[in-house]
């Protein structure tokens, strides 16, 4: 089986949650930032109008496939994808696996309060997890040094930002080389999830690859978003049409 799967000129890590856990643990042990994006359909969409945006992802130490549309995608090329890797799970994974050890972890992004309450959650579910910093997303230029700053002071093993794609992607990577940190995450909304503030699909939507049907049941806003998902199918069987010269 490949060890990278392209789909649409973004490159996956062909691996599964528990292996891209282990990746994760294997960059703690190393002296340098790695970068980690977890791209869904929409994201890949946007990297494909965004040149700057599709360089960053594909330069990137580790990308997961976070929507089931990616693995659905990568079936209809040669690099099937293992499994679907939600940036979600794969956050709390890697939270399991060091709540007991000395790794620190740095939470910025999200709504104001919102990441000290994700904080508090996660803290408490995962008994032994240091949380040794937290900012919101909400800055200009002048506070944005403030946040720099801190983390620098903090060094902390792990940063997750959660700005949004592609603004948090962008940033992770223009600062990659100055951040004393180890492994920095783009989380998108994920602060809101770990806070309760959203809540995730019941277990039966997330096995069967249904979270998006049970996230538009609950928030009917998102369907002009979800439009993307058979562009997105469509655009991928374009490409193989195009490769076998049809």
């Amino acid at each position: 089986m490949s060890k990278y799967s392209h789909i649409l000129g973004v490159k996956f890590n062909n691996v599964t949650h528990s292996e891209a856990v282990n990746i994760l643990e294997g960059f703690l042990k190393e002296e340098k930032c790695h970068a980690v994006f977890t791209p869904n359909p929409e994201i890949v969409m946007a990297a494909r109008a965004d040149k700057e945006f599709m360089r960053i992802l594909n330069n990137a130490d580790l990308v997961v496939p976070d929507g089931i549309g990616v693995v659905i995608a990568s079936k209809l090329t040669k690099e099937k994808l293992k499994e679907r890797v939600a940036g979600y799970d794969l956050i709390q994974g890697l939270f399991s696996a060091v709540k007991n050890k000395d790794y620190t972890v740095y939470f910025f992004g999200g709504a104001p309060g919102v990441a000290e309450e994700a904080k508090a959650k996660m803290e408490q579910i995962h008994k032994g997890l240091k949380i040794i910093g937290v900012f919101d997303g909400y800055f200009d230029e002048e506070k944005e040094k403030l946040i720099f700053e801190d983390i620098k002071n903090k060094k902390p093993d792990i940063l997750l930002v959660g700005l949004g794609a592609p603004k948090q992607e962008k940033w992770i990577y223009s600062h990659k080389n100055e951040l004393p940190v180890k492994i920095c995450v783009g989380v998108g909304g994920s602060f809101d999830g770990m806070s309760g503030k959203v809540k995730r699909a019941p277990e039966f939507f997330i096995k069967f690859g249904l979270e998006w049907f049970y996230r538009l049941l609950r928030q009917p806003s998102r369907f002009f978003r979800m439009i993307k998902l058979p562009l997105f199918l469509l655009a991928v069987l374009k490409e193989k049409l195009l490769k076998k010269g049809v």
